[in-house]
C-alpha cells in the first residue's frame, strides 16, 4: 500500500514509538503545521521524518543570524519514519513548538518539490512484526542484559541505568537504536531493517563494538557531530 506525505528532512533518525520534539521557525514547515491542524478530526495528523544523506537542509548561517531555508541540494535516505502530530503550540512570531512520537516506517518511491511549499514523497508502507516470535524474544534477552553493561559505561548514575526496558522486542530494538550513541548511518541502517530479530542482532553487534572501544579508552568513540539528535530550538 502506498501514500502521499508530507517530508520533513532532518539530521537525526526517527523510530516507531519515540518522541520527538521540534521547533518550527521555517515559514514552509509552519504551512505544513498550519495544514496538519486544519485537517478532519479524524484523520491522521502525521509527517514523514527523512534524514539527510547528503546536503543541508537549510543553509548554515553566519554569526548571529538565523538560518536560511535552500541550503543547496540535499539527498535523503530512502527509508524514513512518520511523526505523529500530539501537540502544537503557537508562538508569537508565528513558529510552533511541536511535540511528534513517530509511528510507522516507509520507503520513499519518488519526491515532489513543487505542488507545495515543503516536500512531499510518495511512500511504500513497511511491514512490521505480528505476533510472538520465539527468536526475537531470545534476542531481546541478550540485547538487554548488554545494552544495561553499555549504559554502565556512558551513565554515571545508578538509578538510570536500572530504568525499566520494554519486553517488547521490536519495541525495544527501536528504543535500543535511538538511544545508544550511534552515527546516523548507523541508525539508518537499523531503521531499514524489517525482521526484528535482524535488527536485535545488528544492535548486538553494534553494543559490543562500542562497549569494547569504550573500555579501551574511557570516552565516547563517536564525534559529537555525527551523533544522531533531534534539532535543538534555533
Amino acid at each position: 500500500m502506498t501514500a502521499r506525505l508530507p517530508v520533513f528532512p532532518l539530521a537525526t533518525v526517527l523510530f516507531p514509538g519515540l518522541v520527538l520534539p521540534l521547533h518550527i521557525f521555517e515559514e514552509r514547515y509552519r504551512a505544513l503545521v498550519r495544514h496538519l491542524v486544519d485537517l478532519p478530526e479524524n484523520a491522521p495528523r502525521e509527517f514523514g521524518v527523512v534524514a539527510i544523506q547528503t546536503g543541508w537542509e537549510v543553509a548554515p548561517a553566519g554569526p548571529g543570524t538565523r538560518p536560511t531555508p535552500g541550503g543547496g541540494d540535499v539527498t535523503l535516505h530512502e527509508v524514513g519514519c512518520t511523526a505523529e502530530l500530539r501537540q502544537v503550540t503557537e508562538l508569537p512570531d508565528g513558529g510552533y513548538d511541536i511535540v511528534t512520537v513517530g509511528r510507522r516506517r516507509f520507503r520513499i518511491a519518488d519526491v515532489d518539490e513543487q505542488s507545495t511549499p515543503y516536500l512531499t514523497a510518495q511512500v511504500e508502507w513497511l511491514p512490521e512484526p505480528a505476533g510472538p516470535d520465539e527468536v526475537s524474544d531470545l534476542l531481546a534477552a541478550r540485547v538487554i542484559a548488554v545494552f544495561r553493561q553499555y549504559l554502565g559505561l556512558i551513565r554515571s548514575d545508578p538509578e538510570e541505568i536500572s530504568e525499566q526496558l520494554p519486553e517488547d522486542p521490536t519495541v525495544l530494538s527501536h528504543l535500543v537504536a535511538a538511544t545508544a550513541a550511534l552515527t546516523v548511518d548507523d541508525r539508518q541502517r537499523l531503521l531499514a531493517i524489517d525482521d526484528t530479530a535482524a535488527r536485535l542482532r545488528a544492535e548486538l553487534r553494534l553494543l559490543n563494538r562500542e562497549a569494547a572501544l569504550l573500555r579501551q579508552v574511557r570516552a565516547v568513540p563517536v564525534p559529537l557531530a555525527e551523533l544522531a539528535s533531534p534539532p535543538t530550538p534555533n
